[in-house]
């Protein structure tokens, strides 16, 4: 056995069947959105910390701009200034990968268990830890194999995928097609928007006119395509796979998603409170600036009259 297997495959492995024995009805789809959703509940405290990254990223895209005019070309100058806004911000450029890093193991991980299951259904079983296998459930599994249900609450076959040697098994194409779908929608909860940017194309015709390619419009405008790659990437790698590996996908995004809403929603909140309450230690009254200059306004014509009286005395 390898180490990875050793440490990655079997763990992740287990804890799928120890679900799958848990839960009523032994369904292996309903075991498949359990662990999934138990997977990003673990990883709540980086995905917050990742998609606040990625909330000040947005909010400091006009700041971005001003300091492109400001380098007026020079990009070393533009790069510092940019590295001494992050850290002004405490944004991490390369925080946001962290959940995508530790996903891919995972992901990894849970393919290497349903190829076993799908391979040989007794893995089930044998590949289980001990302490597992003594679970009433499985004692049942070891004798009859037949009672394995590898479906979705009796729906779909999550050992099938969306296109085999049969042809389209369309309740798996579908598994699929969300999966994609949903992953579009959380990417584009994370873009910044921007009514005035240039698309990919627009910049490379410009490039072709003799204009000089600016970097940074590149790579805004490669991260918003990204957002139609990656969702075509998963329907491509996952249409030929086992769909409980994209029941997993599916059921991730849409956990990833909420998640999202709620950062970012909370983010929105904290950002306004603390636009209503002036920072008094720096002397910045910004947001009641207005308010008082009008209240001292009405005491200005009081020191108008103090020289009419020195003039009638010296009469």
């Amino acid at each position: 056995m390898s180490l990875f297997t050793l440490i990655i495959v079997q763990p992740i492995f287990n804890l799928l069947v120890l679900i799958y024995n848990l839960i009523p009805g032994h369904n292996f789809g309903l075991a498949i959105i359990v662990f999934t959703i138990i997977v990003r509940l673990l990883l709540w405290p980086l995905v917050k910390k990742q998609l606040h990254q990625a909330k000040v990223m947005r909010k400091v895209q006009p700041e971005l701009k001003r300091i492109k005019k400001a380098a007026n070309g020079d990009r070393q100058k533009e790069s510092l200034m940019m590295m001494e806004l992050y850290k002004e911000r405490g944004i991490n450029p390369f925080g946001s990968i962290g959940v995508l890093i530790l996903q891919i193991p995972i992901l990894i991980g849970l393919y290497s268990g349903l190829r076993r299951v799908v391979d040989d259904p007794h893995q089930l079983v044998t590949f289980s830890y001990p302490w597992v296998q003594h679970f009433g459930w499985m004692q049942q599994l070891s004798h009859n194999i037949h009672l394995f249900d590898s479906t979705l609450v009796g729906i779909v076959d999550l050992t099938r995928s969306a296109i085999g040697k049969t042809g389209t098994y369309w309740p798996a194409m579908i598994i699929v097609l969300g999966s994609a779908v949903i992953q579009y929608y959380q990417s584009k909860q994370l873009m910044p928007t921007d009514k005035n940017a240039k698309g990919l194309r627009q910049i490379l015709k410009s490039a072709g006119d003799g204009q000089k390619a600016d970097q940074s419009e590149m790579n805004a405008a490669i991260s918003r395509n990204m957002r139609f790659l990656i969702p075509a990437m998963i329907f491509f790698f996952t249409v030929g796979l086992p769909s409980a590996l994209s029941l997993y996908w599916l059921v991730g995004g849409l956990v990833a998603f909420i998640q999202q809403s709620i950062v970012l929603r909370e983010d929105t909140e904290e950002m306004e409170e603390l636009a209503d309450k002036p920072d008094l230690k720096s002397g910045k009254k910004e947001a009641i600036e207005g308010e008082v200059i009008t209240k001292k306004s009405p005491k200005k014509p009081i020191q108008k009259s103090k020289p009419k009286t020195k003039n009638r005395r010296k009469k």
